[in-house]
């Protein structure tokens, strides 16, 4: 097996990390957690965060075998789609998409067109699925527990957990989304620190305080140890309460409406309307 080679961007207005993974051997790569930037204010995109994944991927001559999604996110819209249009590749999530497209057909009153089986991605990835990149061997782990989707990329030594955890001065991810739950990201933050000390935590974003600079990789270790919310002995039951306290007090983020109406299509806008333009819906005092 070959070991991975990871470069990482950060697309500061949505605090995003995402990844470019690469097998030395066979110059095959993934990408995880693309990010195309969107104003609410004007409604227009702005490629340039995947423009930047796509010039490392043709300046170091790889193919693209992989997009992939940790879930599909509610702070940033996914360049998914982008990405494949210009480097090709297939298209990854969890299987439990099934549950958030259903969910949020309701919401947007997408209807029957809209299937809410997982079809518009490529590959819906189960716990103790695998693949590769290249020659480098792949294994998924279902971390449900912030949204019902949610799964982390084991790749070599490294694992890409999404928002499951974040640096260890901020925590873990809130669970009050459609399909969230406490408990089940209790348990699945013990999946991950189960892992061996040395395993390498790379995270979907950071939000440092003014006080360090961006981090994006952490130890097992070092999580299981200083996380100020499930480090040290932490209960399962203290952590709930936290938790969903913490949740209370917590906004939308400002992207989630349009966030969603593209994330749970892989990527792709609403289908563009008679005159060729493409609508995002915004539900009135639903949410």
């Amino acid at each position: 097996m070959s070991d991975a080679t990871i470069r990482h961007f950060h697309d500061a207005p949505t605090g995003t990390l995402s990844y470019v993974v690469s097998d030395p051997a066979t110059g095959r790569a993934a990408v995880i957690d693309p990010v195309m930037g969107f104003s609410t204010v004007s409604g227009r995109t702005d490629p340039s965060p995947a423009l930047k994944i796509i010039d490392y991927v043709r300046s170091h001559a790889l193919t693209l075998e992989w997009i992939l999604e940790t879930h599909a996110h509610a702070d940033h819209l996914s360049a998914a789609e982008f990405l494949k249009a210009e480097l090709g590749g297939s298209t990854g999530i969890g299987e439990g998409i099934r549950q958030v497209q259903a969910h949020f057909r309701d919401v947007f009153n997408l209807g029957a067109t809209f299937a809410a089986d997982g079809s518009e991605f490529d590959r819906l990835f189960a716990d103790g699925d695998t693949f590769s990149i290249g020659e480098v061997e792949c294994r998924v782990l279902g971390t449900p527990g912030h949204t019902s989707d949610s799964i982390t990329y084991l790749i070599g030594d490294a694992a890409f957990v999404g928002d499951t955890l974040f640096m260890p001065d901020i925590g873990t991810a809130r669970c009050d989304f459609p399909g969230g739950d406490a408990a089940l990201l209790y348990d699945s933050i013990q999946t991950i620190l189960s892992l061996p000390d040395e395993t390498r935590l790379f995270m979907c974003h950071d939000y440092p305080p003014e006080d360090r600079s961006l981090r994006f990789e952490v130890s097992v270790a070092e999580q299981r140890e200083r996380n100020i919310h499930v480090g040290g002995a932490v209960s399962k039951r203290d952590f709930v309460a936290r938790r969903k306290a913490r949740d209370e007090e917590l906004d939308l983020p400002t992207l989630i409406l349009p966030s969603i109406q593209v994330n749970i299509r892989a990527g792709a806008f609403p289908t563009p309307d008679d005159n060729d333009v493409s609508y995002i819906r915004i539900p009135v005092d639903l949410l």
